[in-house]
């Protein structure tokens, strides 16, 4: 048995030399698997879920209570029907009453009111050119929809109702609509506004659409209160 020192060993032929360094030796070409990115990208589209919901809870929230603010807004509705408003003077003739009265009453009979109402409003100017309005007040929580009622009860007197659109509702909001029919003197324009407190139609004898559109903003001012 040789007693030569460790360090007098020769290496074998053709066996490079271990070269020593300060940094680690790397054991194998291991790579990193890809388990923590698809933790990350869980983690990423769980936070961006979070935040989607959140955002669409917000808006959610904010609709409801602008709603709820407009119906308690409008809720508390009364008209009147002065002798006298937006030029014209109201007919309290039998045959305008009797008139007023089978409008009323044939609203009433399409949609539950706390109060209706029926009016003739003569124009001075041209007996022609007379308003006929009806309507009523009570808590509505689909005004548009109560709205298009009253249009399917005009096409079930009349003719139904054509070039149907919507118009500005005036400071008071709510939704209003015009179209045209046509009955025994003719062509004539038809208007309705409702809002969450009330529902009213109005027919406009020998006037265009626009025109009626303008009056009965004008009108809904001067009958339309609320508490």
């Amino acid at each position: 048995m040789s007693d030569a020192h460790l360090s007098a060993r020769q290496l074998d032929e053709g066996a490079p030399p271990v070269e020593l360094t300060d940094e680690p030796i790397e054991l194998g070409d291991r790579e990193p698997t890809d388990g923590a990115d698809q933790h990350d990208g869980r983690s990423r589209r769980r936070r961006l879920v979070v935040a989607l919901l959140a955002v669409i809870a917000l808006v959610g929230v904010g609709a409801l209570g602008t709603w709820g603010w407009r119906i308690g807004q409008q809720k508390d509705a009364r008209i009147t029907t002065p002798d006298q408003v937006a030029g014209l003077r109201l007919d309290t003739s039998d045959r305008a009453a009797s008139t007023a009265d089978y409008l009323r009453s044939g609203l009433a009979a399409d949609i539950q009111l706390d109060s209706s109402f029926g009016a003739v409003y003569q124009d001075p100017a041209d007996a022609r050119r007379s308003v006929l309005i009806f309507g009523g007040t009570t808590l509505l929580w689909q005004p548009e929809r109560d709205l298009e009622s009253l249009f399917e009860l005009m096409a079930d007197e009349t003719a139904a109702v054509t070039g149907l659109r919507g118009v500005s509702p005036g400071r008071l909001g709510g939704v209003m609509k015009c179209g045209s029919t046509s009955g025994e003197g003719g062509d004539f324009a038809v208007c309705g506004w409702a809002d969450h407190g009330s529902v009213v139609l109005a027919m406009f004898p020998a006037r265009s659409v626009d025109e009626s559109a303008g009056l009965l903003r004008q009108i809904r001012e001067s009958v339309q209160t609320r508490d």
